[in-house]
């Protein structure tokens, strides 16, 4: 994959959003609170209201190959005042490894910086090895909160936080 570009997703992007989450919770269900079944099964007026609540990130691929394809989502909302929260990131298996979650990173991390937020924070599944190297990699750092997985109580899900802000010190990982 030659070139990835980040952009937010606005309110009238609700259906590049919904096609691209649908493939995301089709291709790794146990990823992921909800089913394809259930959001499947969300009307218009809830997409729409989805878009309004966190910002959307969305990767395309600008190399023939992919023709400008989408490639890869992650949302970024508010986990406390001064902490955003990244959830929900996918990137379609054949871009795997190829720098589009990187490139994700980038953007939900500048998102978080210009919004004024001291620090980001991903939960990521203990039993995710490939997501808990990904983001400590990025300069996530875990941290003693854990929880239950909602969709399944047996694992755990563990805060990875990112310190971020003129002040935090923080330099990303260069690859």
């Amino acid at each position: 994959m030659s070139d990835v570009t980040v952009r937010a997703l606005g309110p009238e992007d609700w259906q590049a959003y919904r096609e691209l989450r649908l493939r995301a919770l089709a291709e790794a269900p146990t990823a992921f609170t909800n089913t394809t079944e259930q959001e499947q099964g969300f009307d218009e007026a809830l997409w729409r209201a989805r878009m309004t609540r966190s910002t959307r990130l969305l990767a395309s691929a600008d190399d023939t190959a992919e023709g400008g394809a989408a490639v890869g989502i992650v949302s970024v909302g508010q986990a406390e005042p001064d902490v955003a929260e990244l959830f929900g990131m996918w990137v379609v298996p054949s871009s795997r490894g190829a720098g589009v979650a990187w490139r994700l990173m980038e953007a939900a991390t500048e998102h978080a910086r210009v919004q004024g937020r001291r620090a980001l924070q991903a939960w990521v599944s203990t039993d995710n090895g490939r997501a808990v190297a990904f983001f400590s990699s990025y300069g996530f750092r875990p941290s003693d909160q854990r929880r239950p997985m909602t969709n399944d109580a047996s694992l755990q899900e563990l805060a990875m936080v990112l310190p971020i802000g003129d002040d935090s010190g923080w330099v990303p990982v260069v690859r």
